[in-house]
């Protein structure tokens, strides 16, 4: 499995609006911990949209791992150019670095958002062109990545698609930990 799709919330449905939020951390933390076990199983592209949230958090690790793993490479599709046009000054900069950080960028339509179909299309697209999912996602808090959930699981009945899933439990699990190192880190220094 060398091409991963990276995927979840956004920001807001998590409850964060600023980047200090402590949930940021403990989100990172859980994704960096599952992005590196991806890396040692052969991941070698990550490959994510440009959603504020999950996506970008995921984009920004990436490219912290590769000092560490210099052959992971980045790719962001977004499902059409405008894209993230109409956000907020804060987002569209996020956008924008994790764009410049990529080793690839595309949007999988041409011009403006037009309608669902080019949201349906883009789920289909990064679908047949990875080789398995990370959803940070969790059914009984549901989501915009509902929509992502329900087209994996209909990819998969298919194909032999493999999703790995971190949901609200295993960010407890990850905070609980975190907050470990943290107090170990604290009482060692």
């Amino acid at each position: 499995m060398s091409r991963i799709w990276v995927t979840g919330y956004r920001a807001y449905e998590l409850g964060v609006f600023k980047d200090n939020d402590p949930k940021v951390q403990v989100i990172k933390y859980a994704l960096k911990k599952r992005l590196i076990e991806q890396i040692e199983q052969g991941m070698d592209w990550l490959i994510t949209g440009g959603q504020p949230g999950i996506e970008l958090w995921a984009a920004e690790l990436a490219v912290e791992l590769k000092a560490d793993y210099p052959a992971l490479r980045l790719a962001i599709f977004v499902p059409f150019e405008g894209f993230g046009k109409n956000w907020k000054e804060a987002n569209q900069e996020k956008l924008n670095k994790a764009k410049g950080s990529a080793d690839f960028y595309a949007a999988t339509f041409k011009g403006d958002y037009q309608g669902p179909f080019q949201l349906k299309g883009y789920q289909e697209f990064l679908l047949n062109h990875t080789d398995g999912t990370l959803l940070v996602y969790d059914r009984e808090f549901e989501g915009k990545s509902t929509y992502d959930d329900q087209a994996i699981q209909t990819f998969k009945e298919q194909v032999p698609y493999p999703l790995s899933r971190i949901d609200m439990e295993d960010l407890q699990e990850y905070a609980n930990d975190y907050q470990e190192m943290i107090n170990e880190e604290h009482w060692n220094s």
